[in-house]
């Protein structure tokens, strides 16, 4: 599924920007078609502005010389192989003569000396491309302005434009070969970097000499919305992939969310069959015991059974009642007698009762209660389970190689609230384990060592019982360094 979905999401991110970049190759092929035609109609205006001269010249020539021989007209050129020249193109007397002394004025035969000149040019019909290089390389010298107003290029540009399906605004300018702006459009100064980065040039009048050659800049503040404007049908389909995407990243985390549950479950229930068979040992040993007659006449060793019972009866009670305690804070049904507390007496009775098990192990324990003011309100057989879960935690994990050092102590913190820190120098925890040790049925990795027991819910039990008493709870620990649990809580006011 994982690699179904990077496959599928890889080919649209790639089909998008297939499509993005063909829809820009598109987009500027047809600005690139758009400039040159609109510089070969600027051409052609030029080409026909100086025909149209030529002609009015040539007609006002042929009319002027009614009284004398009309020569015809000279034109000097150059080729482009470097051919120089002058052509002349002869007026044909004879005809105009006619022409003449049929109307004896050669006004009223206007139009019949038109179709002899269009008959003349015809007839140079084979040098008239000389003539019009020769016009062109003149045309240079007249100012850019006149040879193409910003009027006509904005004409011409929105109908060549449209032509090749670009309706869309833009904005350009005229600069000379030193790239100075000879005139621009209103917003050409506005767009910055944007205008930079997306402009299309195209010279003016290619035929002009280099030294006075002119360009036409052109871009469009809206280009990139007409190219995403290609891509929006495909919008809803990545959303879709997206959304299946982020639902199968949860239900994956789901499933293993709950294969690690069932795993902590399953060594919940192994660790409280061995909890609660230790017990069960014990009560049955003692009752076949107590089937010998020998036994019941001993009251010694009829007291030492009867206490081996009460104590694995005790034991495994509180076996039970942890899981029980467990389930009841979950549903919010736990009641709680809230009453004024003395931290440090409370923490000073437990330590007494818990130094014979610390000493059984070649360990000791000291307290350091500094805090002047120690008075909480809270529950006070929750406050006692929790110091002592903390203290049963540092035996269980305590080293071989190290007697075992307990530390309890209490201070006064600003904000009127108390502190108090439960140390060991026992193995530690590692940096993964922090973020888990709060949560159910979660039980810190020990190595080979197999006579680690419990739920796996001590801790969670301690952080639920200072939050419900108003308290925070962080851990600070390194392998081998030891653990330290550092509680705070507020001061009864």
């Amino acid at each position: 599924m994982v690699l179904t979905f990077a496959g599928l999401l890889s080919m649209q991110i790639m089909y998008m920007t297939n499509m993005i970049k063909m829809r820009d190759d598109q987009f500027s092929e047809g600005v690139r078609r758009s400039l040159y035609a609109v510089t070969s109609l600027l051409e052609q205006d030029e080409t026909r502005y100086f025909l149209e001269e030529d002609v009015d010249r040539i007609e006002t020539t042929a009319i002027s010389g009614s009284s004398t021989r009309l020569e015809g007209i000279i034109y000097s050129f150059k080729t482009q192989s470097g051919v120089q020249g002058d052509l002349t193109i002869k007026a044909d007397n004879e005809k105009i003569s006619k022409l003449q002394n049929e109307s004896g004025n050669i006004f009223n035969n206007y139009k019949s000396m038109q179709e002899m000149l269009k008959g003349q040019y015809l007839y140079q019909r084979g040098l008239i491309d000389e003539v019009i290089l020769n016009i062109i390389s003149q045309s240079s010298n007249r100012p850019i302005d006149e040879r193409a107003d910003s009027t006509t290029i904005r004409t011409y540009l929105h109908t060549e434009l449209a032509n090749n399906g670009l309706d869309l605004p833009f904005e350009f300018a005229i600069v000379n070969r030193n790239g100075i702006i000879q005139y621009h459009t209103t917003g050409y100064d506005n767009m910055g970097d944007e205008r930079d980065n997306n402009m299309f040039v195209q010279t003016l009048f290619p035929n002009d000499p280099i030294n006075k050659r002119h360009y036409l800049k052109v871009f469009f503040p809206d280009k990139k919305d007409y190219i995403l404007s290609s891509i929006k049908f495909m919008i809803p389909t990545f959303a879709f992939t997206f959304i299946l995407l982020v639902i199968f990243v949860f239900v994956i985390i789901l499933a293993f969310r709950q294969k690690r549950l069932t795993e902590m479950k399953n060594d919940f229930i192994n660790n409280m069959t061995h909890e609660f068979k230790t017990p069960i040992s014990s009560i049955s040993l003692a009752a076949q015991m107590l089937k010998d007659d020998s036994v019941r006449k001993s009251p010694t060793m009829m007291q030492h059974i009867s206490s081996v019972i009460n104590d694995e009866t005790k034991r495994l009670r509180f076996q039970v009642e942890k899981v029980l305690q467990m389930s009841m804070f979950d549903r919010s049904k736990a009641t709680f007698r809230i009453q004024e507390v003395d931290a440090n007496s409370a923490i000073n009775s437990i330590t007494n009762t818990f130094k014979l098990k610390v000493e059984r192990y070649g360990g000791q324990i000291t307290t350091e209660l500094d805090a002047t003011n120690a008075i909480i309100s809270v529950d006070e057989m929750h406050f006692t389970n929790v110091i002592f879960n903390l203290l049963d935690n540092a035996v269980k994990y305590r080293r071989e190689d190290v007697p075992l050092h307990l530390t309890v102590s209490t201070e006064n913190l600003p904000n009127e609230r108390l502190q108090v820190t439960v140390s060991d120098n026992g193995i530690g925890i590692r940096k993964e384990d922090l973020k888990k040790i709060f949560d159910k049925f979660y039980r810190v990795s020990t190595g080979n060592r197999h006579d680690v027991k419990g739920f796996g819910l001590g801790l969670a039990y301690v952080q639920k019982m200072v939050t419900i008493m108003g308290g925070t709870i962080k851990v600070e620990s390194d392998p081998d360094q030891g653990t330290k649990f550092i509680i705070t809580l507020p001061l009864t006011k």
